[in-house]
Parts: structure tokens; sequence; C-alpha cells
């Protein structure tokens, strides 16, 4: 049996930490200014691009790698003697996963697999931790994308929005609503379902109360809930605020499953600066 190798995408949001510890390679996706085009987490960080946002007003696009980018990186592998699974940003997010199923055509139909993730961020990165996990345990890439598919109903992804700006730049709000969250201090839940996104709470007052409202939908779903990874995952929030949130999730699991990532720039593109997400996977 091969060994395999795990693919994944810049939107997963893990840390480098993460990447190393198992064994991921990352095809970072593209943002663009214009004509100007940059690598998520490569030559463009958030910072960078929250700055050049500030600077002339306006959003990047973000784009999917082509198929020819994923079949070079799966034959880069393949070549090496591994099987390749890849999972990264939903399909419904992103062509991403049509590239990579169009690249899969090119390989034996059993050296190459694919887990739409039907998710985003470290939603999506969680499944690909598992991923790691299970080949790092000698699973085949066969194995490992039936397990994943099974889980990925079983994801649980809320974000708490900072500000309603970037949603309305980038047509996920409207004027309206935009002024009045910025009035009424709202921070919408935004949650991952059936890979697509909707607001399920219009929390108002301090970050810390829709913080709240995460942290009661965790208690909530204990027990049933895989402790081995929660992840805290945010858009450039100060640092009182993911302290505070970290401080409740730890109340109520193995504070050393509490992983804290930031997210990539095509993520931070949608969301704007401040965001902040709880994620897991339920049993």
């Amino acid at each position: 049996m091969n060994k395999v190798k795990i693919i994944v995408d810049s939107t997963v949001d893990l840390t480098k930490e993460l990447y190393e510890q198992y064994d991921m390679d990352i095809l970072p996706l593209n943002v663009n200014f214009g004509t100007d085009n940059f690598k998520d987490g490569v030559d463009m960080t958030p910072d960078q691009l929250y700055k050049r946002v500030k600077e002339f007003g306006e959003l990047p696009s973000t784009a999917a790698r082509s198929p020819l980018d994923f079949e070079e990186i799966f034959k880069k592998y393949i070549d090496k003697g591994y099987d390749v699974l890849y999972v990264g940003i939903g399909s419904k997010f992103s062509t991403s996963f049509q590239s990579a199923n169009i690249a899969k055509q090119e390989f034996p139909e059993d050296r190459v697999y694919l887990v739409d993730s039907l998710n985003l961020s470290s939603g999506s990165g969680l499944l690909a931790m598992k991923a790691g996990r299970m080949a790092k345990e000698g699973a085949s890439a066969k194995e490992i994308k039936a397990e994943l598919e099974s889980l990925v109903p079983n994801v649980s992804s809320k974000f708490a929005v900072e500000t309603l700006e970037y949603l309305h730049k980038g047509g996920r709000c409207s004027g309206a609503s935009k002024l009045l969250g910025h009035i009424f201090h709202i921070h919408p839940i935004i949650s991952v379902k059936d890979g697509g996104m909707l607001v399920t709470k219009k929390p108002r007052g301090l970050m810390k109360i829709a913080i709240n409202e995460m942290v009661n939908e965790l208690k909530a779903d204990l027990p049933n809930v895989y402790q081995d990874d929660i992840m805290i995952t945010h858009s450039g929030c100060s640092q009182d605020v993911i302290d505070y949130c970290e401080s409740e999730v730890k109340k109520l699991v193995d504070p050393k499953c509490v992983k804290i990532t930031h997210a990539g720039c095509v993520i931070c593109t949608h969301c704007g600066p401040g965001t902040i997400g709880i994620l897991y996977i339920k049993k």
C-alpha cells in the first residue's frame, strides 16, 4: 500500500506548525488587486491585504487554481510513489474542487482521492488534520476519504463578524443592513450550512456577546463533540477578544485541544478584520 500525501489549499487556515505536523502540502489560492496577482500566504498577508483595501477602497477578487496547477502538485507526489488526497474549500464556495476533479482524470483512479469539505477556513482544516492523523497511522487514501466524507455533515463552523463593511463590499449584505448593523452594534453570527453561509443570529452589543452565543452552542453540543481539535480562527481580532474566546472555550473542553489560527487572505477578503469563529466536529 502506498503512503498518502495530504494536499490542501490555503483556505484551510491552519498554522505553519500544523501543516508541518501533518506533512501537508499547500496550494495557495489567488488574490487579485486589479492586474496584480498574489498567492495567498506566499506573497500577500492579511495585514497587507487590509492595508491595500484601505488605500484603494475596493476589495480584491479571489480565484481558484487551475486544473493544471492541481495536476502538477498531484504528479509531484504520485511520481514519488504516494497516493494523494485533496481536501480544501468546499465546492459551493470556489471552483477549486472542480479544478482538482478535472486534474484527477489525468491519473489512475486509485491514485488521487478528493473530499468535498462543503466548508471553509478551519472547518475544512479540521478534516485535513483528521486526514493527516489517519495517514500517519497507516490508513490508505481510500479509507481516509471514506472517513472524512462521513464527517463532512458534522463539521460545525460559526463566525461572529465585527464589521459588515466587507460583506457589503462583496455583495453579501445591503447598504441598509450595513448601516443598521453599525448603528445598533450588530455582530452577525454566520454559520456554514449545506455548503453555503447564512446568518443564524444577530446579537447586539460588544463582540463578547456574540462570542458567548457561539460558546453556548458549543456547550449545547457537548458531549457529542470530538475533542481532538477545537479551532478558534480569527481574521485579525484584538488580543483581548481572542483571549476571551479562548478562555471561555477552555472552560468547556480539554484546553490542550484548543488551537488558535489566523485566517488567510482569501477568507479575510470575504469576512473582513475582527471576525472570529469557533469550529469543531460533532459525533
